[in-house]
């Protein structure tokens, strides 16, 4: 049994959920072992778009969700100790 098995679809928003296959984002992140910031970036790459929240643009969200995605790795980086120089 996984650990998410338990839980109801219908409390997940949907747009955690893959449209072709039913993947909870959850059940990819917890199977690869992910950390936390990398499967936060994860989780806002998958939704990329799907959940529109700045200012009712999809284009918007989608673009917000991608940067929150880069910071989270910026933040995987930084604890591993890899500093990235901006050009």
């Amino acid at each position: 049994m996984k650990k998410n098995d338990n839980i109801d679809h219908k409390e997940i928003p949907s747009y955690y959920i893959g449209k072709n296959y039913g993947i909870r984002g959850s059940d990819v992140i917890d199977d690869f072992d992910l950390s936390y910031n990398v499967g936060t970036a994860v989780t806002y790459l998958l939704r990329a778009g799907d959940k529109v929240y700045v200012n009712d643009s999809k284009e918007e969200s989608k673009i917000a969700d991608i940067l929150k995605a880069i910071n989270h790795l910026k933040f995987e980086l930084k604890k591993l100790g890899y500093e990235h120089k901006e050009q």
